[in-house]
């Protein structure tokens, strides 16, 4: 069994030999951000397949903040950039819950925390507690954080 880092080691290598700029470039950031993530702290030690998941969710989540904000500038070409570097990370992450997905496992949650007797806006927290664990990974905070206050408000 491999790792997702040996995996993005291996990937590294054959992006090089492709002579594959935009790829092996990603990689190599990635791959920093995790060492980084690794020397951080008191003592260094070996990042686990979720930890190094979420450094990956990072740098993507940066990539795509990035390339809104180039688009915003006026900046097109770099902003393409960047929106093809969060391409090459997705390719590493598991797959994001559709919209559907998600407002059905939120509805879930805000059946379970109104019958705890949480109610109205106040319970966003109660709700993202128990949506938190059940999409972690698998959608970005601020896509549950809207589905949820538009069903509290709804």
């Amino acid at each position: 069994m491999t790792t997702l880092k040996s995996r993005l080691h291996d990937d590294l290598t054959t992006a090089i030999r492709q002579r594959d700029e935009l790829r092996s470039s990603t990689l190599r950031l990635t791959l920093t951000a995790i060492t980084k993530e690794e020397v951080s702290g008191k003592s260094s030690r070996e990042l686990s397949d979720d930890e190094v998941q979420k450094v990956i969710t990072r740098e993507a989540k940066k990539r795509r903040e990035a390339a809104d904000a180039f688009a915003q500038g006026g900046r097109a070409e770099q902003a393409e950039r960047e929106k093809a570097e969060g391409e090459v990370l997705a390719e590493y992450l598991p797959k994001q819950l559709s919209d559907d997905e998600l407002t059905e496992i939120v509805t879930q949650a805000v059946a379970e925390a109104k019958a705890a007797g949480a109610e109205g806006p106040r319970a966003m927290g109660q709700v993202m507690k128990i949506v938190n664990p059940k999409v972690a990974g698998l959608a970005e905070g601020g896509r549950v954080a809207a589905v949820v206050k538009s069903l509290l408000a709804g």
